[in-house]
């Protein structure tokens, strides 16, 4: 039950303001469920490869907001970068993948709060 309401905060974010897996999901798994790091992340990225945004996307779709080129051009790089990322991951230790992971949403916080 505790893995659906994650999932259905995580959605409901994700359709509200765009976030999700790595913001929502991940510390989640790590700090609530007890995940190891790297599980948490592959079991993240594993859950994407269902259409879970389906449904957001067509809402935003039938308003005129999605760039049809855009997503695809984006989803091309995003399923090299998704392998090429994965394969670093799996080298670093928990600590350093989890700080990574902490320094990234620090600058993306901070550029959204000061822009």
């Amino acid at each position: 039950m505790g893995l659906i309401a994650l999932g259905l905060i995580a959605g409901f974010l994700s359709g509200l303001i765009g976030i999700g897996g790595a913001v929502i999901i991940i510390p989640a798994l790590v700090f609530l469920f007890g995940y190891e790091q790297h599980m948490a992340q592959g079991t993240t990225i594993a859950l994407m490869i269902l259409p879970i945004g389906l449904f957001a996307a067509i809402n935003y779709y039938q308003k005129g907001m999605v760039d049809i080129k855009t997503a695809l051009l984006i989803s091309l790089g995003f399923v090299l970068g998704g392998y090429l990322g994965s394969l670093l991951a799996l080298e670093l230790s928990t600590l350093v993948l989890r700080r990574v992971l902490a320094i990234v949403l620090i600058l993306i916080s901070l550029k959204l709060l000061f822009s």
